[in-house]
């Protein structure tokens, strides 16, 4: 008999159907030589300290570091674990041989793996390793099933991961609370929550901190048109190429004049002056489709656009994959295997079909890539860049008795698969600069000359937030102006106030995790960084729903702010290893090595071990009194 073992009893169903295994039993199902049964995500979990020796059951700085010389796993102790598992058991023992049907990614390799090595299981395993639950997916996983080994450092890493998040969170925590925490609270640590809670926190330093200044910005309307002073006008040379403050507003271009006076006496010099257009350079661009998803930032959008969490969109796309709707959606990559073209077609079929509330939202858009082979771009289709699992796609399978939330997650993944497919966006920018004196001013506009990708998103709301509004502002359309024509115009000089930064939205909290805290808008130099991000696009979710619950973070409308507790948690923590995002990037990165073979898994627990000594050395050897005076 061969055992199958799935993540989910619905998965389990799934698979069963297919394979042929359609009597229901107690806790699995049986058929056509197969036994198919499931987990409910976790059974087993590393040992609590107090199990490796009783001198760890009790919270004592005496006993930290709290290394074990071999780590272990257990049973979770709850009622409905205990009892699959003893089915999983008694099922694994008899086996000829056990195939893998966990989720295919890190945290289903470790999921299994610990629960076959539990129930003590010597047959062979093979693996199912599938990208989509569909009928079809599932018959070619059975035919094409590979074997355990493969996944051998698919499994060392989730292991390692596991085992550094216990060494650091188990010693720490208990570390700082009985160091910091006054027998009040626990004080929570952990390798990423804290770097996470570190981001946040610094970030409302730089709000609270933020002294605005006054600047005097200089303008003036020409044919009803509003041009801005330049204020370093030696960036700007007239007739030459393209002003050096396009590049980088931010660096090269003050906002306006420091100064009220400086601002008057230009206004002065200029009223009643001509304004003459000195230059107007025109060129042409292009903007390529937006890339397909990733779990990352499809839960920046659905976090923009509709305000979900991004637990709850992770959620969703979930549920998408299991009832066969959308590919599996713990992924980081935005790339396709060329294998996946032959199917495109297909999967277009089936969204011109999709019918919501009776109409068909997807015909207009897919009617126009008909009639001729669909292009194979070289920013979706690359087989290099794919590892386990490609990016978030549509099966093609047409969509019944969705939710409302649902939905509007499908549509996401849905429009951006379709928008791939067309060319990119082409415009025309127009440069325009005049002069009043020897005053410099500057104006951009943007025609659409060819919308391409862009007729997708025809319908879409107006986009909101500031930088929409600034894009806005420089895609407006500008009369057609001549160098040399000269003429009134109508000046202002308007006071503004510097701003502070923004706070975190989950959306940009978790861009910040992907790229170690960095601000990076460049979409290919972001992919670049995700091996150095912190957390994966699985567990990000969870680390942010885990400061909520534990008061460290708060929502304030649809911003995150850190709670006194969460500040003053940081405040205590001069140890960078524990709150640095950077470092805790470079972790990551090993984490991931150690999955490509890049890296020692043995190595990586060795230099956490030295780490949390490290750090418990320096925190014992603190005579600074400090203590944790809020409360939660």
């Amino acid at each position: 008999m061969i055992v199958c073992i799935a993540e989910k009893p619905s998965v389990a169903r799934d698979i069963a159907r297919i394979i042929g295994a359609t009597a229901s039993r107690e806790g699995y199902m049986e058929g056509n030589g197969y036994q198919v049964t499931w987990t409910y995500g976790h059974l087993c979990t590393l040992k609590e300290p107090g199990d490796y020796t009783p001198a760890w059951r009790p919270w004592a700085l005496t006993q930290l570091p709290m290394i074990p010389p071999r780590f272990g796993i257990k049973l979770i102790p709850e009622e409905h674990i205990t009892k699959q598992f003893a089915i999983i058991e008694k099922l694994m023992q008899a086996a000829d041989g056990i195939v893998n049907c966990g989720d295919a990614g890190q945290e289903g390799e470790l999921i299994q793996r610990w629960v076959m090595q539990k129930a003590q299981a010597k047959c062979p395993v093979k693996r199912l390793w599938i990208s989509s639950m569909t009928d079809e997916a599932i018959r070619e996983g059975f035919a094409n099933l590979r074997d355990q080994q493969d996944y051998q450092p698919l499994y060392m890493a989730g292991m390692s991961r596991a085992i550094g998040d216990w060494l650091l969170g188990m010693n720490a925590t208990r570390l700082y609370t009985l160091k910091y925490g006054q027998n009040r609270q626990v004080l929570s640590i952990g390798r990423v929550q804290t770097p996470t809670l570190a981001l946040i926190v610094n970030r409302q330093k730089e709000i609270d901190n933020f002294k605005p200044e006054p600047y005097w910005v200089l303008a003036t309307v020409y044919r009803d048109t509003t041009f801005t002073a330049v204020i370093k006008e030696e960036e700007y040379e007239d007739n030459k190429k393209e002003p050096e403050g396009d590049k980088d507003k931010k660096t090269n271009q003050k906002k306006g004049f420091s100064s009220e006076e400086e601002g008057k006496k230009a206004f002065s010099l200029i009223e009643g002056k001509p304004f003459t257009i000195t230059n107007v350079q025109k060129k042409n661009g292009k903007e390529l489709p937006p890339l397909l998803y990733d779990l990352t930032s499809l839960q920046v959008d659905c976090n923009r656009k509709f305000g979900f969490s991004a637990e709850m969109t992770l959620n969703i796309i979930q549920q998408l994959y299991e009832i066969k709707l959308t590919t599996y959606p713990r992924v980081d990559t935005t790339f396709l295997p060329d294998d996946v073209y032959p199917n495109c077609p297909q999967i277009m079929n089936g969204l011109f079909q999709t019918k919501f509330a009776g109409k068909a939202p997807y015909v207009d858009i897919i009617r126009p890539l008909g009639g001729k082979p669909l292009p194979k771009p070289k920013k979706v289709f690359d087989s290099s860049k794919v590892t386990d699992h490609h990016a978030i796609i549509p099966t093609g399978i047409v969509p019944n008795g969705l939710t409302d939330a649902q939905k509007k997650v499908y549509n996401l993944v849905a429009q951006r698969f379709i928008a791939v497919f067309y060319p990119e966006c082409k415009f025309a920018q127009t440069i325009v600069t005049g002069k009043v004196e020897d005053i410099l001013f500057r104006t951009t506009g943007k025609t659409i000359i060819d919308p391409g990708w862009q007729v997708v998103y025809a319908k879409e709301p107006m986009p909101n937030g500031d930088d929409d509004i600034k894009k806005k502002e420089e895609d407006k359309a500008l009369p057609v102006f001549q160098k040399g024509e000269s003429g009134e115009h109508t000046p202002t000089l308007t006071e503004k106030w510097t701003t502070a930064p923004k706070p975190y939205t989950e959306a940009t909290l978790l861009r910040a995790m992907e790229t170690a805290g960095r601000l990076v808008n460049d979409e290919e130099l972001r992919a670049a960084m995700k091996e150095n991000g912190i957390g994966r696009p699985s567990t990000r979710a969870a680390i942010i729903e885990t400061l909520f619950k534990r008061h460290y973070i708060r929502r304030v409308r649809t911003s995150i702010a850190p709670t006194p507790t969460g500040i003053e948690l940081i405040n205590l923590i001069h140890e960078e290893l524990l709150k640095s995002a950077e470092l805790t990037g470079i972790w990551e990165k090993k984490l991931r090595d150690i999955e490509h073979q890049k890296y020692d898994a043995r190595q990586f627990i060795d230099e956490l071990k030295q780490q949390v000594t490290e750090i418990v050395n320096e925190v014992m050897a603190d005579g600074s009194n400090r203590r944790i005076t809020v409360t939660q």
